[in-house]
């Protein structure tokens, strides 16, 4: 083992090091100059001199270090993300817009050919409801898809976050709770564990100034109010995702 090694100077740690130090000093640099060392190197970095300096530098370099204990977390979930965005967004890019949509709608179209032939099959009962499930299904994620790619396509990074990601969760999620919903073999798969997830944010996350009660007396969870639960899910957690990538490109820029 390499001199290197022993230190923790290369390797894993090596790469945790530096990007902990990339945030801390990205932190540092919000009210204090020059702290992220090597874009300064010219000038040098900025230190405390007098004593009310010194108090507030230290101070808010301790609330950076018990920030990072949350945030570096997300930074490594922001990597993952982005290592698997990176390979759609290739596939995007070669295939184009038009490209992804047609594979998404050839894909989901054969799924649902293959569905209805199987119903005309006397071996296998399948019932009429359950093939127009799986074609509302298709119609929903290949109109998500489309979405997902034209929205990282024609916009910058705001754009990305903002819609790409929270579309691609749309063609994620609504297409079995579509299906569920015109058929109803399929409710205790798809819909009652909907309901249940609800009933748990409700009761341990919107009960906070009265959220939680202001939804049940206004609202049903009924028909197309799954849909709209799942949209409104996905997009919180696409602008979640696409937030967490974001910091993994100021701690660790692609390449």
């Amino acid at each position: 083992m390499s001199t290197r090694s022993r230190s923790g100077g290369g390797g894993f740690v090596g790469a945790v090091r530096a990007d902990i130090q990339r945030l801390h000093g990205a932190w540092m640099e919000i009210v204090f100059p020059r702290q992220r060392g090597r874009g300064h190197s010219v000038m040098g970095k900025w230190k405390p001199e007098t004593l009310p300096q010194k108090i507030g530098y230290h101070g808010w370099s301790v609330l950076g270090i018990i920030g990072l204990f949350a945030l570096y977390p997300l930074t490594v979930l922001g990597l993952g993300t982005r290592y698997y965005a990176a390979k759609l967004d290739s596939t995007r890019t070669r295939l184009g817009i038009v490209g992804v949509t047609g594979v998404a709608l050839l894909g989901w179209g054969l799924l649902t050919l293959a569905w209805g032939a199987m119903s005309y099959m006397e071996q296998v009962a399948i019932p009429t409801d359950s093939v127009l499930a799986v074609a509302a299904a298709s119609g929903v994620a290949t109109v998500s898809t489309a979405l997902a790619a034209t929205t990282a396509k024609v916009g910058g990074r705001g754009t990305t976050v903002g819609f790409a990601y929270p579309f691609a969760m749309t063609a994620l999620f609504l297409p079995p709770v579509v299906a569920a919903l015109v058929t109803p073999s399929l409710h205790p798969y798809v819909l009652d564990p909907s309901y249940e997830f609800a009933v748990w944010v409700l009761d341990n996350v919107l009960f906070v100034g009265g959220v939680s009660e202001y939804l049940r007396s206004n609202y049903t969870l009924e028909g197309v109010a799954y849909a709209g639960m799942w949209v409104g899910i996905s997009f919180p957690l696409g602008w979640f995702l696409g937030g967490v990538v974001t910091l993994a490109n100021l701690v660790r820029p692609s390449e």
